[in-house]
């Protein structure tokens, strides 16, 4: 089974399973409900997917609660730091920097 992205993500997706299984409900109802594809409700109870503002506001739709129930108490050290690489562009910008100081 893969591995969740982050704790904020299998946290969300232990609150959806919660309230979907307290609806009495199946995967598949509440992808209809939210008006998304019932492999992306399983994805997100796993805690696999990233989700969008959009979708988290379907899916807490999709349950009758709001959204505030399904990400309250998740803060920023739930979610890991993504180390991001240079880019070309910003390499040769830093190079022409370096070029253009004169040498004392």
């Amino acid at each position: 089974m893969p591995e969740a992205k982050s704790e904020a993500a299998r946290v969300f997706g232990v609150r959806v399973r919660e309230n979907r299984q307290r609806l009495g409900i199946s995967q598949e109802t509440l992808a209809q409900l939210a008006e998304v594809h019932w492999t992306f409700i399983g994805q997100v109870e796993r805690g696999t997917r990233n989700l969008s503002l959009h979708n988290i506001i379907k899916i807490a739709g999709g349950l009758d609660i709001d959204p505030a129930v399904l990400i309250a108490g998740i803060g920023p050290t739930a979610v890991p730091h993504e180390a991001r690489s240079q880019s070309e562009a910003e390499r040769i910008r830093i190079q022409r920097q370096a070029a253009a100081k004169p040498v004392a």
